[in-house]
């Protein structure tokens, strides 16, 4: 076992990850756009605050594990990268209104075709390879010239600024916007009479917090062969399709484990809950507008460096600048979508 290569270690740390984060997904209803859709028209927001729960979790595991030396947060992208507002917020919107459009994020897509739906297959393969053609193929170059990736000189973030406007050290910043998160979501009654719901949103956030620990650890472990990062599910998508067509060529790595990841642990989920079912598009509009939404999310996701989950938890679970804007992003552009869609729907 200590022989396998770095990369294979990354995919198991990863499919840990995965598994539980499709299990909260199937058994704690954790999904970004359902959220949004039960709270803005099923007057409901249990589903919304359970993201207070996620993030809180993830904000104070990710610093406490970071002052213990377990994670190295400024050696992840997230603030290896000089934040680009323009990306976030651009990117942000198209992804969010692509995930209006497709009906899911790629996580949720993930989740989806776990569960049986093949329409959420065309999603996740769709988005995958408009990824990479933005983020290395024809589009690439034209990505790199409107938006810069320029390396920063350090850790960046909300609590590295305050440390620096006030001497306070990032774990007690990073405490009291996690305890600031909890307490919003706690607040809710629907979802403080949910144990098993808060539950998975606990475990979902500590998913986010074992996928930075497990990277750094192997990072450190491999002289920089493993990379630290978190949980995202837009550039992963295209290596996993990658990895599934050329594995003997390489390619295994901690993305594609949590690609895997979800998949078996939406289809634990739904078959534990018994959910599974095939599904298919019978609407050839539909299936349009799905295909449409999930390259809108491929070329967006990559603009903005992550997705709904990557930049939305990961990031936002490191306090890098790029987090809650590019979240806020999505939101904005999934509402903006959802209007649009109910509106067509409407008798002229």
């Amino acid at each position: 076992m200590e022989n396998l290569p770095f990369g294979i270690w990354a995919a198991l740390a990863g499919l840990i990850a995965g598994i539980v984060l499709g299990l909260s997904a199937r058994l704690g209803e954790f999904c970004t756009l359902g959220a949004l859709e039960t709270a803005l028209y099923g007057d409901d927001q249990r589903r919304l605050r359970l993201w207070g729960v996620v993030l809180g979790v993830a904000i104070f595991g990710t610093y406490l594990c970071g002052s213990l030396g377990l994670i190295d947060i400024g050696a992840s992208f997230y603030h290896q990268i000089a934040w680009d507002p323009s990306a976030s917020i651009i990117g942000g919107l198209l992804f969010g209104y692509g995930m209006a459009m497709a009906g899911n994020c790629g996580f949720g897509a993930l989740v989806r075709f776990g569960g049986g739906d093949l329409r959420s297959l065309v999603v996740v393969v769709v988005m995958g390879v408009f990824a990479f053609i933005v983020l290395s193929g024809p589009l690439a170059p034209l990505r790199i010239a409107l938006f810069s990736q320029a390396g920063s000189t350090g850790p960046q973030g909300i609590a590295y600024a305050v440390q620096a406007w006030t001497g306070l050290p990032p774990l007690l910043t990073a405490g009291a916007i996690a305890l600031g998160l909890l307490a919003w979501a706690l607040a809710h009654k629907g979802l403080r009479r949910a144990p098993l719901q808060l539950a998975w949103g606990v475990a979902a956030g500590l998913a986010v917090v074992w996928s930075f620990v497990a990277t750094s650890w192997l990072a450190e472990a491999s002289f920089g062969e493993v990379q630290v990062e978190g949980l995202s599910f837009t550039a992963p998508l295209g290596r996993t399709i990658l990895w599934l067509m050329t594995s003997t060529a390489g390619g295994i790595s901690f993305s594609v484990g949590t690609v895997c990841g979800v998949l078996v642990g939406a289809l634990a989920g739904s078959l534990w809950r018994g959910l599974f079912r095939w599904e298919a598009c019978e609407d050839p509009r539909e299936l349009g507008r799905q295909v449409s939404g999930a390259a809108m999310m491929g070329v967006g996701g990559v603009i903005a460096l992550g997705c709904s989950v990557g930049q939305g938890v990961s990031a936002f679970a490191t306090l890098a600048w790029s987090g809650p804007v590019t979240l806020a992003a999505i939101v904005l552009g999934a509402v903006i979508g959802l209007r649009r869609l109910i509106g067509g729907f409407q008798p002229d």
